[in-house]
């Protein structure tokens, strides 16, 4: 029996000899099942990709690392407005790099702005990048990831580059389960969100990855090989 069939006999949507099995749960019951699968798949599919992730990265000489990220492709350009605030991210190991489209937007004269948290239990909000190149105004924050100093000021990105741990066509995306981004997009409907992954990190069947009431798509993703939705 599949754990498909496992959620249908569950459900009593499963039949024998023509007719419906008694229901194991409720539908209480079974919608706690079910969220707690859909946690056990998340946590399954982080696994897996930041292991594949990894790999990919550790595996791609120096010198085609580093040619990658680093201008937007012309099609991202062109949606682009002159006077649009851009936010990005400080990438961490493994993550597909930020820093070159940072350094591209602030010589054509847009805001930069960065991820910040007051504290481990606060909201994420955006503070000014304003030296992209020599990164001299960030700091450690209470993840351990470079961020603004405290003197900078909150500004409100709208195109946000975002990281992931993985993607679907579609969009859907699979982030580090913290919730920050989710909560940041649904503040903010106006701001238009483009994941930055590789390729390794597409997630397929489209279905493979589960979805809660939370979770945020994408409009776009690039990779180094394709744009994936709608700029």
């Amino acid at each position: 029996m599949s754990s498909l069939d496992v959620l249908r006999f569950a459900a009593g949507t499963l039949r024998a000899g023509g007719r419906p099995l008694r229901p194991l749960l409720g539908p209480i019951a079974l919608q706690e099942m079910l969220e707690l699968m859909t946690i056990k798949t998340k946590a399954f599919l982080r696994k897996e990709l930041r292991a594949a992730r990894q790999a990919h990265v550790a595996a791609l000489p120096d010198e085609v690392r580093g040619l990658l990220f680093h201008t937007p492709p012309r099609p991202l350009l062109k949606a682009v407005k002159s006077d649009a605030v851009i936010g990005v991210y400080h990438a961490t190991s493994g993550e597909a790099p930020a820093a070159g489209y940072a350094r591209f937007f602030h010589e054509h004269g847009h805001p930069i702005a960065l991820p910040f948290f007051a504290s481990r239990d606060g909201h994420m909000t955006f503070r000014t990048f304003s030296d992209p190149h020599a990164e001299s105004d960030l700091e450690y924050g209470p993840f351990g990831t470079m961020q603004p100093t405290d003197d900078r000021y909150d500004i409100v990105p709208d195109v946000l580059f975002v990281p992931l741990v993985g993607f679907t066509a579609s969009g859907k995306r699979l982030g580090q389960g913290g919730g920050h981004y989710d909560r940041w997009l649904a503040e903010h409907r106006e701001a238009r969100a483009i994941g930055l992954a590789w390729d390794v990190q597409l997630i397929e069947p489209e279905d493979a990855l589960p979805t809660e009431p939370h979770d945020i798509a994408l409009d776009a993703v690039i990779t180094p090989t394709r744009i994936y939705g709608n700029l």
